[in-house]
C-alpha cells in the first residue's frame, strides 16, 4: 500500500527525510500539497506567485504527479489517504502557531480512520525546542543559543529517495497565479541549489565584508528558497567550512533557527511584543496623521533617501537587503512612532521570503521589545547608515531616480545640494534628530509608568 507524503514547507525531493520515510513503506508514494485557504488567502500576491512557481517546479520534478488539493487539510489529507488505502501520512514537523494546530487536527482526523500521521524532520537543522539551557528552559538571547546550537549539531543531508509516485484522486490543479509588476527569481529545488552553488563560488569568501552593502551583490538571497524548503539549511551547513566569512554565514542560519525557537516557545509573539509594555503602555501614534506618515514610509516618500530606496526596492522586487530592512524598521518605529506590527504586516505582504518567525522577531529586535532586543534607545540614523553602507550612493540612485543626478554620497543629502530637489524628490517628512529625542522621551515615560 502507498504512503502519502504531504508537502508543506519542504518543496524538494533531495535531503527530504519525510519523503524518504514515506518511500520506505513500500516504495509507492502519493505526493500531496493542499492549498489551504487559511494560509493562501492572507498571503500577499508576491508570496502567492512564488508559491505557484515553486509548486510547478516540484511537479516537474515528479513528472506531473504532484497531487494538488484545494481546501481544508483536515478534509483533503484524510480523503486522499483513504482513497490511496494508505495507513500512514508522512510530514516534516511544522512549528508555526497555525501549522502546529492544523497538524494536530489532521492527526486526530486520520486516527479516527486508523491512519497514522508520521513526523520526520523539520524545516530546520535543529528543530525548535531542542536547544535548551541546562535547566531545560529556552534561551532568550541569541549568543548563548548559538553556542548551544553549535554544540548540539545536526545530521548530515538525507539520502536521495527513489519511489513510484501515484495519484489516487483527481488533481485540482494549480491555484491562480497573481500578476505582478515585476519578475520573480526562478523557483524550485534546482534553482535553489544553483543559486547556493553560485554564491559559494563567487561571493561567500567576501561575505563578512560585503553583506552589509546593499549596492553590492554580496548576499546569498537564499531566504525565499529556505522559506519554502526548496533547500534544507542542513544542505547549506554541510558546505560551510571554518573561515571567518563562512562562520558569519553560519550565524545567519542560526538567527533563523533562534527566531523559530522563540516563536515555538511563544506563539503569540508573532503579533504581540515580548516586552508587554510596548503594547500596553507605549504611546504610539495613531489617527489620520499617523496613517499619512505610514503611507509615506510604505511608498518610499519619506524624504530620507536610504529609507526610500529600501521601501521602493521592496515594491519593485518583493525583496529588500537585510541591512536596509533594519534601517527602515527603525525609522518607522522610532522616527514615526508607529508600532512594529504595522511594519511587519507590510513586509509580510510584499516579501517573497516572508517568514513569520524571522519577520516578527526581526522587527521586535529593531523595535527594542523582543528577545535579545536592540535597546530601544539605539536609533538608526537614516543618513549616517546610508553614508556608511552605501558610500557611493549607487543603491539610492538605483531605486530613487529623482536623485540620479546627484553624484557620490551627496545622493543621501539632497537638502545640502543645489538643485537636489529639481526632479521631484520629496522633502523630509520629519526631523530625525527631533524625532529621535521624542522616541527616547516616550521610552523614558513608559519606563517611569512601570517603576
Amino acid at each position: 500500500m502507498p504512503a502519502v507524503a504531504w508537502f508543506r514547507r519542504d518543496l524538494r525531493l533531495g535531503d527530504n527525510p519525510a519523503l524518504g520515510a514515506a518511500a520506505a513503506v513500500d516504495g509507492t508514494v502519493v505526493p500531496l500539497f493542499v492549498v489551504d485557504p487559511a494560509l493562501w488567502e492572507p498571503a500577499g500576491d508576491v508570496r502567492r506567485a512564488y508559491l505557484v512557481d515553486s509548486l510547478r517546479s516540484l511537479d516537474d520534478s515528479l513528472d506531473g504527479k504532484l497531487l494538488l488539493q484545494h481546501g481544508d487539510p483536515v478534509t483533503h489529507v484524510v480523503n486522499v489517504a483513504r482513497a490511496a488505502d494508505a495507513t500512514q501520512v508522512h510530514i516534516a514537523a511544522d512549528y508555526g502557531p497555525y501549522g502546529a494546530r492544523r497538524d494536530e487536527a489532521v492527526r486526530e482526523a486520520l486516527a479516527a480512520h486508523g491512519i497514522e500521521l508520521v513526523t520526520t524532520g523539520s524545516p530546520y537543522a535543529v528543530a525548535p525546542g531542542r536547544v535548551t539551557k541546562d535547566d531545560g528552559t529556552a534561551y532568550r538571547v541569541y549568543t548563548p543559543f548559538y553556542r548551544a546550537w553549535l554544540r548540539h549539531g545536526w545530521r548530515p543531508p538525507a539520502a536521495d529517495v527513489e519511489a513510484d509516485y501515484v495519484m489516487p484522486v483527481d488533481c485540482h490543479g494549480y491555484p491562480e497565479r497573481p500578476d505582478l509588476p515585476f519578475e520573480l527569481p526562478a523557483a524550485g529545488e534546482q534553482a535553489a541549489l544553483e543559486r547556493w552553488a553560485a554564491f559559494r563560488a563567487k561571493r561567500l569568501k567576501a561575505y563578512d565584508d560585503t553583506r552589509n552593502l546593499p549596492a553590492v551583490d554580496g548576499t546569498s538571497v537564499m531566504g525565499h528558497h529556505l522559506k519554502w524548503g526548496e533547500i534544507h539549511p542542513r544542505t547549506i551547513l554541510a558546505d560551510l567550512g571554518d573561515s571567518e566569512a563562512e562562520d558569519v554565514y553560519r550565524k545567519e542560519i542560526a538567527w533563523r533557527e533562534f527566531y523559530a525557537d522563540v516563536l515555538h516557545q511563544r506563539p503569540d509573539s508573532a503579533r504581540v511584543s515580548l516586552d508587554a509594555r510596548f503594547d500596553d503602555d507605549f504611546p504610539w501614534d495613531s489617527g489620520k496623521d499617523a496613517d499619512r506618515m505610514f503611507e509615506a514610509w510604505a511608498t518610499g516618500r519619506t524624504g530620507y533617501p536610504f529609507v526610500d530606496a529600501g521601501m521602493r526596492q521592496l515594491l519593485a522586487e518583493g525583496w529588500m537587503h537585510n541591512r536596509v530592512r533594519m534601517v527602515v524598521a527603525s525609522f518607522l518605529v522610532k522616527d514615526l512612532h508607529l508600532p512594529w506590527q504595522r511594519g511587519a504586516a507590510h513586509f509580510m505582504r510584499w516579501l517573497r521570503d516572508g517568514d513569520l518567525a524571522s519577520n516578527s522577531h526581526g522587527w521586535q529586535w529593531t523595535a527594542g521589545c523582543g528577545t535579545d532586543a536592540s535597546p530601544y534607545y539605539r536609533v538608526f540614523n537614516p543618513v549616517g547608515q546610508g553614508e556608511k553602507f552605501d558610500p557611493t550612493g549607487d543603491y539610492v540612485r538605483r531605486y530613487v531616480p529623482e536623485l540620479a543626478h546627484l553624484p557620490g554620497k551627496t545622493a543621501h543629502t539632497p537638502w545640502d545640494v543645489l538643485g537636489g530637489y529639481d526632479h521631484g524628490y520629496p522633502e523630509r517628512i520629519v526631523d530625525h534628530a527631533a524625532e529621535r529625542q521624542e522616541a527616547l522621551d516616550r521610552f523614558a515615560a513608559m519606563k517611569a509608568a512601570r517603576a
